[in-house]
């Protein structure tokens, strides 16, 4: 995938929102988060669909274990990933500490909208893929 990222923070509730519905194939990085690659949580949110069809995350439940997600950096270095899990929780009971906790090392997490889909209430879930840092790349000269 290869989208367009926006800066996102906090809202009211102290909670991260998802990117302008109106363009359903941008990301959002938390910008008071660590960078990717940096120690930390990186975490990047975008939708999974909207009425006219996928969204940016439309393809993240396929992911497994060990596929890598490469994330360009603003430096021009790439920081690559290696997955570790995909989770999907209840947005009532979405574990902030699992899912936003600093671990030691550089970690990232993708988020998305899952679940059973109301039309009236949306999707009542989150699903969550959870990857750590391999290494950096310098870019090409």
């Amino acid at each position: 995938m290869d989208a367009p990222v926006m800066d996102l923070r906090l809202d009211g509730e102290r909670r991260l929102p998802a990117p302008p519905e109106d363009d359903p194939h941008r990301v959002g990085w938390y910008a008071d988060g660590p960078t990717p690659g940096e120690r930390g949580t990186a975490v990047a949110v975008g939708h999974l669909d909207t009425d006219s069809g996928p969204a940016v995350f439309a393809g993240l439940s396929e992911l497994k274990r060990g596929k890598l997600i490469q994330v360009r950096r603003a430096d021009g270095r790439t920081a690559v990933y290696a997955i570790d899990a995909l989770r999907k929780y209840e947005k009532s009971h979405f574990p902030n500490s699992e899912v936003y906790g600093d671990r030691g090392r550089p970690e990232l997490r993708l988020i998305t909208c899952g679940g059973t889909f109301n039309r009236r209430t949306g999707y009542n879930g989150n699903l969550v893929v959870f990857a750590h840092l391999t290494r950096l790349v310098e870019p090409k000269a």
